[in-house]
């Protein structure tokens, strides 16, 4: 049986290449567009729960749009829903990503200009220039500045999960989020493994199946290992401390890892279930 999350078909339309594996009424070939706000949620079905948030930037491969929502797959990992239709704008080749937990979009250079936009750590945007520490932004028909030090050019990850992890501790826990507004422990996850150009999927049981290579059970922990509950998912910053956006508490906070593992077992929750290493 096909995941919806990641297979881009609902009764009426599927991707054209989902043709004989699937049923649909017709199948398309998608039409890029590109989140044009802050943030949107990617629901399961129109009105229905919400699944992720896509950020501003991302690109999307639109299949369908009808009754104000589109149906989407998103193209950083492949997940698949609806969300707002009018969030969404023509494409604009990205070249940097917010490297902050938030920025500002200002109308001029300096710190004391009006601002335009807020935008969440892994934005994408396209700099066109710049001013003294100032980055010319746009993005449909829109055109303002970013501090250079609030960006990256994608050709420059950020090669340490942890610490970008950490720039998230302290973000209230919320189902389901991507940005520093509130964040998931798999939003966490994904978001410091994008920024270090790691695939990663949306949701902990895929991340469980896809990111970095298996380790054992005894194998001692490393820093940037990935620690999976069932519905869990941690980040080591060392052999003894992990990051994660945990419902206890409802923050991203650190915590020894063999603390959490003995209060995960204690309240019901399971034992480990699987560990991950990102780098050999």
């Amino acid at each position: 049986m096909s995941d919806r999350r990641t297979t881009p078909a609902n009764p009426r339309v599927a991707a054209a290449h989902l043709q004989g594996q699937v049923s649909a009424e017709r199948f398309v070939t998608g039409d890029p567009a590109q989140v044009c706000v802050f943030a949107t949620g990617l629901f399961a079905a129109p009105g229905g729960g919400l699944d992720r948030q896509v950020l501003f930037g991302d690109v999307v491969d639109v299949y369908e749009r009808r009754d104000g929502w589109a149906y989407v797959r998103a193209q950083k990992d492949g997940y698949c829903g609806y969300l707002n239709a009018d969030d969404l704008g023509a494409v604009v080749a990205p070249t940097h990503a917010v490297c902050q937990r938030h920025t500002h979009v200002y109308s001029e250079a300096g710190f004391k200009a009006p601002t335009l936009a807020r935008l969440p750590f892994g934005a994408r945007i396209a700099v066109t220039g710049e001013t003294g520490v100032w980055h010319l932004v746009q993005w449909s028909g829109v055109a303002g500045r970013i501090h250079r030090d609030h960006l990256r050019p994608l050709s420059r990850p950020m090669p340490d999960p942890a610490a970008t992890a950490a720039l998230f501790i302290g973000t209230p826990y919320l189902w389901a989020g991507n940005t520093g507004d509130g964040i998931d422990c798999s939003g966490l996850v994904q978001a410091a493994c994008l920024a270090a150009d790691i695939p990663c999927p949306g949701d902990s049981d895929l991340q469980a199946q896809a990111v970095g290579t298996a380790i054992g059970d005894n194998e001692p922990f490393r820093r940037n290992d990935v620690i999976f509950w069932k519905g869990h998912v941690a980040l080591a910053e060392s052999d003894e401390v992990m990051i994660h956006a945990t419902a206890n508490g409802m923050t991203t906070l650190r915590e020894p890892i063999r603390d959490a593992i003995e209060r995960i077992i204690a309240q019901g929750d399971g034992p480990v279930t699987a560990r991950r290493r990102l780098f050999p």
